[in-house]
């Protein structure tokens, strides 16, 4: 099962997930300390989960949907692998694999994420 979640408004206008097999385990919403330049201060958590399988064509329907502006981004778990998703760029990498993760991290941080939000697990 490829679990993890999306910000309702890090979508684009006009955006949609159409994934077969893509189920919403939780919505739920909080406010947020410190937003990016552009970014409410109120987000809309979807936590979603997915059959294995489908976590190639998520990672791109992700990367098609996210807002390019705004420094947003999602993140996906599927067994011991991490994918980190962007507008337009997708990250692959074993879970603890720290290369891997500080090459999303710092794609991040050039896309306008700020630091305090690049904060997923290992």
């Amino acid at each position: 099962m490829v679990k993890g979640r999306i910000l309702a408004e890090s979508l684009r206008p006009g955006a949609a997930l159409a994934v077969p097999g893509l189920e919403l385990t939780r919505v739920s919403r909080v406010n947020v300390a410190a937003p990016a330049a552009g970014q409410p201060s109120v987000w809309t958590l979807l936590d979603v989960a997915a059959p294995v399988e489908r976590v190639e064509e998520l990672a791109a329907a992700l990367s098609a949907a996210l807002a390019a502006d705004g420094g947003w981004y999602a993140d996906l778990r599927s067994g011991a692998e991490h994918v980190v998703v962007y507008a337009g760029r997708i990250f692959r990498y074993e879970v603890g694999d720290a290369a891997g993760r500080e090459e999303a991290v710092a794609y991040g941080r050039s896309v306008g994420v700020p630091q305090s939000q690049l904060d997923w697990g290992p």
